[in-house]
Protein backbone atom coordinates (compact mmCIF):
# COMPACT_ATOMS: atom_id res chain seq x y z
CA UNK A 1 0.00 0.00 0.00
CA UNK A 2 1.26 3.38 -0.83
CA UNK A 3 2.42 5.87 2.00
CA UNK A 4 0.18 8.56 1.28
CA UNK A 5 -2.87 6.10 1.65
CA UNK A 6 -2.58 6.47 5.21
CA UNK A 7 -4.27 8.88 7.26
CA UNK A 8 -4.26 10.31 10.76
CA UNK A 9 -6.88 10.04 13.28
CA UNK A 10 -8.47 13.05 12.68
CA UNK A 11 -9.06 11.54 8.80
CA UNK A 12 -6.50 13.91 7.04
CA UNK A 13 -4.57 12.23 4.44
CA UNK A 14 -0.76 11.54 6.63
CA UNK A 15 2.67 12.73 4.74
CA UNK A 16 4.20 10.37 2.71
CA UNK A 17 7.54 9.04 4.21
CA UNK A 18 10.60 10.59 2.43
CA UNK A 19 13.35 7.86 0.91
CA UNK A 20 16.31 8.53 0.77
CA UNK A 21 17.81 9.42 -2.64
CA UNK A 22 19.32 6.37 -4.54
CA UNK A 23 22.98 6.63 -5.60
CA UNK A 24 25.34 4.84 -7.51
CA UNK A 25 28.66 4.36 -6.00
CA UNK A 26 30.60 7.29 -7.97
CA UNK A 27 27.13 9.10 -7.89
CA UNK A 28 27.04 9.51 -4.42
CA UNK A 29 30.57 10.81 -4.18
CA UNK A 30 29.73 13.70 -7.19
CA UNK A 31 26.15 14.28 -5.62
CA UNK A 32 27.51 14.89 -1.88
CA UNK A 33 30.46 17.22 -3.24
CA UNK A 34 28.05 19.07 -5.74
CA UNK A 35 25.72 19.48 -2.72
CA UNK A 36 28.72 20.77 -0.97
CA UNK A 37 29.89 23.21 -3.33
CA UNK A 38 25.93 24.90 -2.95
CA UNK A 39 26.13 24.81 0.85
CA UNK A 40 29.05 26.54 0.64
CA UNK A 41 28.15 29.23 -1.85
CA UNK A 42 24.71 29.89 -0.72
CA UNK A 43 25.24 29.44 3.38
CA UNK A 44 28.84 29.52 4.53
CA UNK A 45 31.74 28.01 5.69
CA UNK A 46 30.08 27.29 9.41
CA UNK A 47 26.60 25.83 7.48
CA UNK A 48 29.29 23.38 6.08
CA UNK A 49 28.73 20.21 7.84
CA UNK A 50 28.84 16.15 6.73
CA UNK A 51 24.99 15.87 8.48
CA UNK A 52 24.07 19.02 6.38
CA UNK A 53 25.44 18.21 3.12
CA UNK A 54 23.63 14.29 3.20
CA UNK A 55 20.32 16.11 4.03
CA UNK A 56 21.41 18.67 1.03
CA UNK A 57 21.73 15.43 -1.19
CA UNK A 58 18.82 13.69 0.12
CA UNK A 59 20.55 10.43 1.41
CA UNK A 60 21.52 9.05 5.17
CA UNK A 61 23.57 11.07 7.63
CA UNK A 62 25.98 7.54 7.65
CA UNK A 63 26.25 8.24 3.91
CA UNK A 64 29.12 11.09 3.26
CA UNK A 65 31.30 8.70 5.28
CA UNK A 66 31.84 5.86 2.56
CA UNK A 67 33.51 8.68 0.55
CA UNK A 68 34.97 11.51 3.40
CA UNK A 69 35.63 10.38 6.88
CA UNK A 70 35.58 13.40 8.74
CA UNK A 71 35.04 16.93 7.85
CA UNK A 72 38.41 17.96 6.91
CA UNK A 73 38.08 15.35 4.25
CA UNK A 74 35.00 17.25 2.68
CA UNK A 75 37.38 20.50 2.64
CA UNK A 76 40.45 18.71 1.20
CA UNK A 77 38.25 17.58 -1.37
CA UNK A 78 36.44 20.72 -2.30
CA UNK A 79 39.99 22.18 -2.55
CA UNK A 80 41.75 19.74 -5.00
CA UNK A 81 38.15 19.71 -7.32
CA UNK A 82 38.34 23.29 -6.90
CA UNK A 83 42.08 23.77 -8.23
CA UNK A 84 41.41 21.30 -10.54
CA UNK A 85 38.75 23.43 -12.05
CA UNK A 86 40.49 26.66 -12.28
CA UNK A 87 43.25 24.39 -13.99
CA UNK A 88 41.18 23.87 -17.00
CA UNK A 89 40.13 27.66 -16.86
CA UNK A 90 43.76 28.62 -17.60
CA UNK A 91 44.35 25.60 -19.74
CA UNK A 92 41.45 26.83 -22.23
CA UNK A 93 42.53 30.52 -21.99
CA UNK A 94 46.52 29.31 -22.82
CA UNK A 95 44.95 28.05 -25.73
CA UNK A 96 44.58 31.55 -27.31
CA UNK A 97 47.36 32.57 -30.13
CA UNK A 98 49.02 36.07 -30.12
CA UNK A 99 51.18 38.21 -28.29
CA UNK A 100 52.06 37.81 -24.84
CA UNK A 101 49.68 40.68 -23.67
CA UNK A 102 47.06 38.89 -24.87
CA UNK A 103 47.90 35.61 -23.17
CA UNK A 104 48.26 37.39 -19.50
CA UNK A 105 44.70 39.14 -20.31
CA UNK A 106 43.32 36.04 -21.44
CA UNK A 107 44.86 34.20 -18.70
CA UNK A 108 43.47 36.72 -15.67
CA UNK A 109 40.24 37.11 -17.00
CA UNK A 110 39.54 33.17 -16.89
CA UNK A 111 40.95 33.06 -13.06
CA UNK A 112 38.19 36.15 -12.47
CA UNK A 113 35.43 33.82 -14.24
CA UNK A 114 37.09 31.03 -11.73
CA UNK A 115 36.51 33.26 -8.77
CA UNK A 116 33.22 34.92 -9.91
CA UNK A 117 31.65 31.35 -10.91
CA UNK A 118 32.85 30.15 -7.31
CA UNK A 119 34.16 32.84 -4.53
CA UNK A 120 33.26 30.96 -2.09
CA UNK A 121 35.19 27.71 -3.17
CA UNK A 122 37.78 30.08 -3.87
CA UNK A 123 37.87 31.16 -0.47
CA UNK A 124 38.44 27.90 0.95
CA UNK A 125 41.22 26.83 -1.89
CA UNK A 126 43.40 29.76 -0.43
CA UNK A 127 42.36 30.34 3.09
CA UNK A 128 43.09 28.89 6.61
CA UNK A 129 40.40 26.67 6.61
CA UNK A 130 42.60 23.80 4.78
CA UNK A 131 44.94 21.84 6.85
CA UNK A 132 48.63 21.99 6.36
CA UNK A 133 49.28 20.99 2.14
CA UNK A 134 52.34 18.37 3.00
CA UNK A 135 49.99 15.90 4.98
CA UNK A 136 47.59 15.66 1.71
CA UNK A 137 49.76 15.25 -1.42
CA UNK A 138 46.98 15.81 -3.81
CA UNK A 139 45.78 19.06 -2.60
CA UNK A 140 49.52 19.90 -2.72
CA UNK A 141 50.13 18.88 -6.14
CA UNK A 142 46.76 20.76 -7.12
CA UNK A 143 47.79 23.90 -5.48
CA UNK A 144 51.19 23.75 -7.58
CA UNK A 145 49.29 22.67 -10.90
CA UNK A 146 48.04 26.31 -11.12
CA UNK A 147 51.64 28.67 -10.76
CA UNK A 148 52.89 25.39 -13.38
CA UNK A 149 50.41 25.72 -16.00
CA UNK A 150 50.56 29.61 -16.20
CA UNK A 151 54.52 29.78 -16.41
CA UNK A 152 54.01 27.26 -19.27
CA UNK A 153 51.32 29.27 -20.90
CA UNK A 154 53.75 32.42 -20.83
CA UNK A 155 56.63 30.01 -21.26
CA UNK A 156 58.56 31.92 -18.36
CA UNK A 157 58.32 30.88 -15.09
CA UNK A 158 58.90 33.77 -13.32
CA UNK A 159 56.25 35.30 -15.61
CA UNK A 160 53.96 33.20 -14.66
CA UNK A 161 54.02 33.68 -10.80
CA UNK A 162 54.04 37.38 -11.11
CA UNK A 163 50.74 36.97 -13.26
CA UNK A 164 49.24 34.56 -11.05
CA UNK A 165 50.26 37.20 -7.78
CA UNK A 166 48.60 39.82 -9.63
CA UNK A 167 45.67 38.33 -10.36
CA UNK A 168 45.15 36.48 -7.52
CA UNK A 169 45.92 39.43 -5.33
CA UNK A 170 42.86 41.35 -7.01
CA UNK A 171 41.13 38.63 -6.45
CA UNK A 172 41.19 38.09 -3.03
CA UNK A 173 41.21 42.39 -2.55
CA UNK A 174 37.58 41.96 -4.61
CA UNK A 175 36.59 38.93 -2.62
CA UNK A 176 37.30 40.64 0.77
CA UNK A 177 35.29 44.15 -0.03
CA UNK A 178 38.52 45.76 0.04
CA UNK A 179 38.37 47.54 -3.05
CA UNK A 180 35.35 47.81 -5.71
CA UNK A 181 35.69 47.09 -9.60
CA UNK A 182 32.33 47.59 -10.17
CA UNK A 183 31.20 44.32 -8.43
CA UNK A 184 29.22 46.12 -5.49
CA UNK A 185 27.10 47.42 -7.78
CA UNK A 186 26.70 45.29 -10.91
CA UNK A 187 27.97 41.49 -9.50
CA UNK A 188 30.90 39.30 -9.91
CA UNK A 189 30.36 39.24 -13.29
CA UNK A 190 32.03 41.94 -14.15
CA UNK A 191 35.37 40.98 -12.70
CA UNK A 192 36.95 39.21 -16.00
CA UNK A 193 36.72 42.30 -18.55
CA UNK A 194 37.82 44.23 -15.38
CA UNK A 195 41.06 42.19 -14.76
CA UNK A 196 41.98 42.08 -18.32
CA UNK A 197 42.16 45.86 -18.38
CA UNK A 198 44.08 46.01 -14.98
CA UNK A 199 46.32 42.99 -16.66
CA UNK A 200 47.05 44.47 -19.46
CA UNK A 201 48.26 47.87 -17.92
CA UNK A 202 50.29 46.09 -15.39
CA UNK A 203 52.08 44.01 -17.88
CA UNK A 204 52.33 46.39 -21.14
CA UNK A 205 56.28 47.22 -20.80
CA UNK A 206 56.49 43.15 -21.72
CA UNK A 207 57.39 42.43 -24.48
CA UNK A 208 55.44 40.84 -27.23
Amino acid sequence: MNNEQYSTESGAPAKAIEQPRAYHHGDLRNGLLEAARCILEEQSLNALTLRAVARRAGVSHAAPYRHFPNHEALLVELGVEGFQELRQYIIEAAKISGPESDRIANIGAAYMRFVAKRPAVARLMFGSQLPNRDKFPALAEAADAIGNEIGSALHDTNLGLAVWSAVHGLAMLVLENVIDLGQRRSGLHVLPSRAEILLRSLFSTKRD
